[in-house]
């Protein structure tokens, strides 16, 4: 039995089928999940906007063009949510003069590092370096390299070219690893 296609649970949830729309949330929430981890650079939060994102798509889920590939049209609802919490987030800094949110906690025996512990402070390092990148590298970066879309489908997502989008992940690639002091893998 083939599974039924993303485009065509998507035509189905924006006629109202729940069940069509669960099945598209439980395919793609982990994935989606990351690529929100990734921009918004903080767990707790980022778990937010993934339930803004969903629930975004079922509400636009009745104008989506059943024709058109369902994977970007997701990831650009995904990035229009993370867009907004970054201009909230903005705004709430320059009014109350809060400062950046903090780097998520580790736990640590100080004695015997673990590689575990050490991969994953390594990944929380990524993580927050990525969400200080300005949108023009962190976007394409994410959408192509994390998410796996094509440069075709993420020049359309952002409205530019490939050879743009091409550009601006070599670009954002090389400032991480001015940060992180290493060079990243390929891909």
């Amino acid at each position: 039995m083939n599974p039924e296609s993303d485009e065509a649970l998507a035509v189905r949830a924006g006629r109202g089928d729940r069940a069509a729309f669960d099945e598209i949330v439980r395919r793609h929430k982990v994935a989606l999940y990351r690529f929100i981890r990734r921009y918004i650079g903080h767990h707790d939060d980022s778990y937010d906007v993934l339930q803004e994102t969903f629930i975004a798509a079922w509400v636009a889920s009745g104008r989506y063009d059943g024709s058109r590939p369902f994977l970007p049209w997701l990831r650009t609802i995904g990035l229009n949510k993370c867009r907004d919490f970054a201009r909230r987030q903005a705004v709430r800094r320059l009014l109350l003069r809060a400062r950046a949110a903090e780097p998520q906690d580790t736990l640590e025996n100080p004695l015997l590092p673990s590689d575990e512990v050490r991969e994953t402070q390594r990944l929380n390092r990524l993580d927050a370096a990525i969400a200080e990148l300005p949108a023009f590298y962190k976007e394409p970066l994410l959408l192509a390299s994390v998410s796996g879309l094509s440069h075709q489908e993420t020049a359309e997502i952002l409205k530019t070219t490939p050879k743009a989008v091409e550009m601006r992940i070599y670009r954002a690639k090389r400032k991480l690893e001015k940060i992180m002091g290493t060079d990243l893998p390929e891909g």
